[in-house]
């Protein structure tokens, strides 16, 4: 190639690849058995050039190559860099992958429960630490050169987004920042917001995956690809991607019945020969099985897998479904690594706890090649899972969404089952953004040529509707950044309150909310405009058609609230003329679908109430239950009585009557018939409308007659102006009331919490009082109840078992409410401590209501939740792992996991609490000894 150039142009390219080579990134790329991807490389210079870095690329695409490439500078420089990860896994994963390439003594871990070299020049940590230290002011901030936020789009995080924003906002201005996504619709907005907070910031976006994906509906015993072949229509451009028309045409295939009571050939059953050919057609649809699932893809070489299902519960039987399917996808050589790897991974749990953990049926999946993957798990369990299914020793993995964030665990394909799942609130359709997310795990680079997606057909599944799925590319990055009672403190003790209120309105929250507002000015703005013309429109040489017209609009307006009175009294009169009725009472039914003649067989009861018949809930008035004359049961409701309802007639019902037996309501019918279908119903008499009695209405109409406008030969032309006049008025308004909702939304929350917390005394204009520095050592979402807690003394005194039992309350949240059933709790010290931190907190709630500090939007204290009380009391008393598991019914990855985050705050409060005549912070420190033993003390780093 170097052949074909000049002499002139060979040596421009040997000077270009002189400079090139005196850069940091030259050797740094030479550490890579790889070429970096352009995007990589574009990044890396930005960094190299001294620029902030924002690189948004797909799942897998090697996006921490840049951060990678941060860490080289760091270290060139003689500097530090912190490396921040959102969860405890991805930093002991990425500890270990930077201690192997740079050495342990340069890179250290700082996480919730480990702290391993934390004064190197590396450091690993999750993105609460950090914040935590740059409140703290800590001396290990100096020399920090970058900051890599590994997964910054967690700020969307509805509960711990606002972490991300306070690391960005308070970072020294010398930090280099390079923030890490995945592919957001919206990159340049956030890359705009960091360009206005941090400076200089590149914004790399990367749209292309390192591994093309494939995607594939599963029905029956065939696998068919969701999109037909692109091609490019002939060399004319780029083709688009059709829905393979053989789903669709399943998907029709499904929805026609065989059975049509319009259809009249032969009868009214369709035709033998059609009702045999659709039955073999139907035959092809249906939703494969799991261990089918599996089987089909190691056929067809797609695996190792990932099986996305949305349940834990889900997770474990599909691992039991395979296995006693008989399900074998290893070899006797590599179930004997596998027992080796687990058996060394596990060795520091106790042989008692093992059969509590399930150890052996986990064991028996592993080595068979299967295996679940999800939040209840034990962390050492779902470590050696992750660490099986990259060297390839597990091939089939079921998980719940929690897999898709962030871990290093690609795989050659991904199977959904169901494209609904339970948001907490109810089932709903995931959306795009999570459809990429669960599907971007599916190819290897280096490793695959290509990824698979497979979602498994599923009874009334649009196929066109998966293609939006699936071809949409929408994830907008949304800030979730509100002030909290702890930050508020921190800020006031570093900043003074002014230049807190100003730094808060540098947050994306309102950089959002301020684009938004620009966007509702512009539309206020061409209202105005409109206005202006209708005003032209409506003008009148008469009068003053503006002061006409809103005469009209008043006479209108108490017309129509007068209508409305009517219709609520006369449903209310319809209402008491309902609960009247008897059982045995024959009445005129007086519209509906089922009009005409009736016999009540139950009157209903009274609003609010349970009927008792097929649990209806009453909100609208009584329902009776009737028979027609036409022999039919049904239960009506109140918009068949517009209108009072008298009995016409009274009549047995007999004892024997049957409602569900066509005999007895065919006897009935015909008695009710023989009885009262010779009386004519009274015609229900229309009362003088009240808007002919109304003065108000009177006075209207008589200023309206007297109006110049009123004789106007255009009035009418004119009256239609000054509808859509007014119509835009009232959008213009409602509007700019928006505009005065978004400006300043997040210093203004901060106003309220400043007052509330002057109000308790932890501030006092710019001075923080002892009360506030000790507030300012507690994080977590009842920091200022925690706070309370010490300051009033309701620990004092109790057992570190107690404590711990207390702390439970501040950290835990029930997976799903359960209000039934009061939660076990310790007897004597602890149920009256825990008693009173829910009296306190009812307090602290009757005055954030009072300074309009609304939970609904993220701020303020939730109800403690005593749900973990008795299983942290029992824990701290060194009960066995059996007898609290089994008396918490609980998986034993949750109890961990709650376990650590009472450590976490116990630590905090050790040391917030008062040093001199409090027992607290000595008893703190005894119960997190206490509790950190056992499967909680089990660590992969450390």
């Amino acid at each position: 190639m170097t052949e074909d150039l000049s002499p002139a142009e060979r040596y421009a390219a040997a000077r270009i690849r002189a400079v090139e080579e005196a850069t940091a990134l030259a050797p740094f790329r030479a550490m890579y058995e790889f070429e970096l991807d352009p995007f990589q490389i574009e990044a890396c210079r930005s960094l190299e050039a001294g620029k902030g870095v924002l690189v948004a690329a797909p799942t897998g695409s090697g996006k921490t190559i840049v951060g990678e490439f941060a860490v080289h500078l760091a270290l060139q420089q003689g500097r530090k860099c912190f490396y921040t990860t959102p969860i405890k896994a991805l930093s002991n994963q990425k500890y270990t992958d930077l201690a192997k390439r740079y050495g342990p003594e340069k890179v250290g871990l700082l996480t919730g429960d480990n702290s391993v070299n934390s004064e190197a020049p590396v450091v690993v940590m999750t993105t609460e630490v950090l914040r935590n230290m740059l409140y703290a002011g800590s001396q290990s901030l100096l020399g920090l050169g970058y900051v890599v936020m590994d997964e910054v789009h967690y700020l969307s995080d509805r509960f711990r987004g606002a972490v991300w924003e306070e690391v960005i906002i308070h970072l020294p201005e010398s930090v280099t920042l390079v923030s890490l996504s995945a592919t957001v619709s919206n990159a340049e907005e956030f890359g705009d917001w960091l360009d206005t907070v941090r400076g200089d910031t590149d914004v790399i976006v990367s749209e292309e995956r390192p591994v093309p994906l494939w995607q594939h509906v599963m029905a029956g015993r065939r696998m068919y690809d969701l999109f037909e072949e692109e091609t490019d229509h002939g060399g004319r451009g780029p083709g688009r991607r059709e829905v393979n028309p053989e789903l669709a045409r399943l998907a029709r295939m499904e929805n026609q019945r065989t059975y049509n009571p319009k259809d009249r050939r032969r009868g009214k059953m369709v035709r033998e020969a059609d009702r045999e050919r659709e039955r073999r057609q139907r035959t092809r649809i249906w939703t494969p099985g799991r261990p089918e699932v599996i089987e089909r893809l190691d056929a067809e070489g797609l695996l190792p897998a990932i099986t996305f299902i949305f349940s834990r519960a889900a997770c474990e039987a599909a691992v039991q479904q395979c296995m006693y399917a008989g399900l074998r996808l290893n070899n006797d050589e590599a179930r004997a690594r596998v027992r080796e790897i687990v058996e060394e991974r596990t060795s520091a749990i106790p042989s008692e706890d093992l059969h509590v953990l399930g150890y052996y049926e986990w064991l028996e999946g592993l080595e068979r090649g299967i295996a679940a993957h999800h939040a209840g798990m034990l962390p050492t369990f779902k470590e050696v899972v992750e660490e099986l299914f990259v060297r390839g020793l597990v091939k089939a993995v079921f998980a719940t969404e929690t897999l898709a964030l962030g871990i290093n665990m690609p795989a050659r394909s991904v199977v959904l089952e169901k494209l609904v799942k339970w948001n907490g609130e109810q089932h709903a359709d995931i959306t795009p953004g999570e459809y990429t997310q669960l599907t971007g795990r599916a190819g290897r680079r280096g490793i695959d040529v290509e990824g698979h997606a497979v979602v498994l057909w599923q009874r009334g599944m649009d196929p066109v509707g998966l293609a939006g799925l699936a071809g949409t590319r929408t994830y907008p990055l949304r800030s979730s950044f509100k002030p909290s009672y702890n930050m508020a403190v921190n800020l006031v003790q570093q900043f003074g309150r002014h230049r807190s209120r100003e730094l808060l309105e540098t947050s994306f929250a309102q950089f959002q909310a301020d684009k938004s507002v620009v966007g509702i000015s512009r539309q206020v703005q061409k209202n105005e405009e409109g206005l202006e013309g209708y005003r032209e429109g409506m003008t009148c040489h008469l009068g003053d058609f503006e002061e006409y017209a809103r005469l009209r609009r008043d006479l209108k307006d108490r017309e129509t609230e007068l209508a409305k009175q009517g219709a609520v009294q006369r449903r209310a009169a319809a209402a008491t003329s309902l609960e009247k009725l008897k059982p045995g009472d024959v009445i005129h039914v007086p519209s509906g679908k089922f009009a005409g003649l009736a016999l009540v067989l139950d009157p209903g009861i009274p609003a609010g109430r349970s009927n008792g018949h097929r649990g209806f809930e009453h909100h609208d008035g009584p329902r009776p239950l009737v028979l027609t004359a036409e022999r039919q049961v049904k239960r009506l409701a109140s918009m068949d009585f517009p209108v009072p309802v008298e009995p016409l007639e009274r009549m047995r019902i007999p004892k024997s009557f049957n409602p569900r037996s066509p005999q007895s309501r065919r006897d009935l019918a015909s008695a009710l018939r023989t009885k009262a279908g010779h009386i004519e119903p009274e015609r229900h008499r229309r009362h003088r409308a009240a808007a002919a009695d109304d003065r108000e209405i009177a006075r209207l109409r008589t200023e309206l007659r007297a109006h110049p406008c009123h004789g106007c030969d255009e009035r009418e032309d004119h009256a239609r102006w000054a509808e859509r006049y007014h119509r835009l008025q009232r959008d213009t308004h409602q509007l700019e009331r928006r505009i005065e909702g978004r400006t300043n939304t997040i210093a203004r929350t901060f106003d309220r919490i400043v007052a509330l917390l002057t109000e308790l005394d932890y501030l006092r204009a710019d001075e923080v009082t002892e009360h506030g520095k000790r507030l300012a050592r507690l994080y977590g979402e009842l920091d200022l109840l925690a706070s309370e807690c010490l300051r009033d003394g309701v620990w004092e005194g109790l057992s570190p078992a107690e404590l711990a039992a207390c702390v439970s309350a501040l950290v835990y949240e029930a997976r799903q409410s359960d209000d039934a059933v009061a939660p076990k709790v310790p007897a004597g010290k602890a149920k009256a401590a825990l008693g009173e931190m829910v009296h306190i907190w009812g307090r602290l709630d009757a005055l954030e209501e009072e300074f309009k500090i609304n939970q609904a939007e993220g701020v303020g204290q939730r109800e403690p939740d005593l749900g973990f009380a008795w299983a942290a009391h029992q824990w701290a008393s060194d009960r066995t792992l059996d007898e609290v598991l089994r008396e918490a019914e609980m998986p034993a990855g949750d109890f961990v996991r709650w376990t650590k985050q009472v450590i976490d705050v116990l630590g905090q409060i050790a040391a917030a609490a008062p040093r001199e005549g409090s027992t607290v912070a000595k008893n703190a420190r005894r119960a997190v000894d206490a509790l950190l033993r056992g499967v909680v003390a089990y660590s992969s780093v450390g």
